[in-house]
């Protein structure tokens, strides 16, 4: 059974509201059978570590009631409730990484780690294990994919719903101000980023960064096989473009970062996507929401695209 999505009006057209709920809804339905949304979420704490000086809570979370996840939160000092991001991290075939990419980062991201910018910032931050990655790894990618296809799962679906359901984890927190969320994300983080906002209204900034992929594009590229199995998802571009969920998080903050020279990111593609936001935005009067900065770079973060990352976040969180 398909959990109904939360709806939560971000603009003041009604209309609008009802056709965007309803195209939540139909990506929401592509995703496969999910567990039911509505089961209360439970959270274990294993005590805490200190990194760079950051008091870290290791966590175990209940979200969806077959696996447990594995996460980690941080936070400033002092008693909030703090604006929160939720930090989707990377693949890059480092399945070992998952969550500790938010401590130690990776050799695509900036040499500052994500911890410290945010919690330095006054933010909150929360990362998951995602399926897979992390305290979760033991199974291959094509096997797992290959054993949830069978039951009428999608895998990049069970990995949304995980992080939709850290978003609910998050709303049950005091010391998180729920008006204030954030989600922020590298490559397969970037996907996360994107589908996440366009799935929960309540995410209010968007940051996605080098992954942002016009699946046409991709396709005329012939770069299917630059992607892990987990990305595809059963009849989706019957029904969607990236243009077309992307357009979902409008009109709130969404900021993209791109390499002219990422083969996951086809510059066609990413002119298309752009075109078409920017209508999107448009006509919501929200114009200044939206922005896709890209640089002569491949696959990976500079410190001038994490410095924009963290005036957004300034800017909109």
């Amino acid at each position: 059974m398909v959990a109904k999505v939360l709806i939560s009006p971000v603009t003041d057209n009604p209309a609008m509201n009802i056709l965007t709920q309803e195209r939540r809804n139909q990506l929401y339905a592509l995703l496969g059978e999910l567990p039911d949304r509505s089961r209360p979420i439970s959270a274990k704490s294993l005590g805490s570590i200190v990194h760079e000086e950051i008091e870290v809570e290791q966590l175990i979370l209940d979200l969806n009631g077959l696996e447990s996840v594995p996460a980690l939160f941080a936070r400033p000092k002092g008693d909030g409730p703090f604006p929160c991001v939720l930090f989707n991290h990377s693949h890059g075939g480092n399945y070992a990484g998952g969550k500790r990419e938010l401590l130690i980062g990776r050799d695509y991201l900036f040499e500052r780690s994500y911890l410290k910018d945010f919690v330095e910032r006054g933010y909150a931050v929360l990362c998951i294990d995602h399926w897979l990655f992390g305290e979760r790894r033991g199974r291959t990618e094509s096997e797992l994919f290959k054993h949830m296809l069978w039951h009428g799962q999608v895998l990049w679906g069970m990995m949304v719903f995980d992080s939709l359901r850290a978003v609910d984890y998050l709303c049950t927190r005091t010391d998180i101000n729920h008006a204030r969320l954030a989600t922020v994300g590298m490559s397969m983080g970037s996907n996360m980023a994107q589908w996440l906002a366009a799935l929960e209204p309540r995410i209010s900034v968007c940051v996605d960064i080098c992954c942002l992929t016009d699946f046409d594009a991709l396709i005329d590229a012939r770069g299917l096989d630059g992607h892990g199995v987990y990305y595809y998802v059963p009849s989706l571009l019957r029904h969607f473009t990236a243009a077309d969920v992307n357009g979902l998080i409008a009109p709130r903050a969404h900021l993209s970062l791109a390499g002219n020279y990422d083969r996951l990111t086809p510059p066609a593609g990413l002119a298309r996507i752009d075109a078409a936001l920017k209508n999107v935005y448009g006509s919501q009067q929200a114009q200044d929401h939206w922005r896709l900065l890209r640089y002569d770079v491949a696959h990976f973060e500079t410190a001038e695209m994490r410095w924009e990352v963290m005036s957004w976040l300034e800017r909109f969180l």
